[in-house]
């Protein structure tokens, strides 16, 4: 996950989180409003995904969410539509902030994979695409979709 984000889908950008390290071990944390650019509405995680297994498989309307690899590694998909990057999530400092009208795929979880999420809003099924062909045609269109708000 180095180098810059030209190229990347509109508003997708990482996260780099403060590491403090000393002899008691590894303290990582991140602060609503700053580290991620939004109230955080709904907490997740993701752990004990079968091989060959992949999650996400969607974008949402208006929700924006913040993605970091707590213990393990997986691959990540981030789509506007025009523009796809994968990126390797393998470093529990860094993040990547997915805004709203951006479709995300994750798979290749390594086994003991814990997959953090944070969202802007609570969940509500009807603010999801769960088709790749209609994500395609909203973010074609415009219908539906906000505009990304990362800044």
């Amino acid at each position: 996950m180095t180098g810059g984000t030209e190229g990347w889908p509109a508003g997708v950008k990482i996260v780099e989180l403060p590491d403090k390290v000393d002899e008691r071990g590894r303290l990582n944390f991140l602060e609503a409003e700053h580290d991620v650019p939004w109230e955080i509405k709904r907490v997740f995680w993701i752990t004990g995904v079968p091989d060959g297994q992949t999650r996400g498989g969607h974008s949402h309307r208006t929700c924006h969410e913040a993605v970091f690899p707590v213990a393990g590694s997986f691959d990540i998909t981030v789509s506007d539509g025009r523009r796809e990057v994968t990126l390797h999530m393998d470093d529990v400092r860094r993040g990547i902030v997915i805004p709203a009208g951006v479709w995300c795929r994750l798979e290749n979880f390594a086994p003991g994979t814990v997959c953090l999420a944070m969202a802007s809003q609570e969940y509500d099924a009807s603010g999801y695409v769960n088709d790749y062909s209609q994500f395609l045609r909203e973010v074609v269109v415009g219908a539906d979709v906000v505009d990304p708000v990362v800044g």
